[in-house]
């Protein structure tokens, strides 16, 4: 029997669709990645964190990301070609 991990898209999906999808290796890790991403910011900044504050907080937990980076996933911001 395969564990999976916890499903970070709560919410969203359900437990079961969630470990189908995992199962099947039809997830975008970067995209789940930005998600919770998007989520920890909307919650920090509802306990009023100042967003400059809760991009560094963010850039902490994933240091190989940039400040920038970390402002477009957040805000939504993406490239057009």
């Amino acid at each position: 029997m395969e564990i999976h991990a916890a499903n970070p898209l709560q919410g969203l999906v359900p437990e079961n669709v969630y470990a189908l999808l995992e199962q099947h290796n039809l997830l975008n890790e970067k995209g789940v990645r930005d998600y919770q991403i998007r989520q920890q910011f909307q919650s920090m900044r509802r306990e009023n964190v100042p967003a400059y504050e809760a991009i560094e907080e963010l850039r902490e937990q994933h240091p190989y990301l940039q400040f920038d980076t970390i402002r477009k996933i957040v805000y939504g911001l993406r490239r057009r070609s």
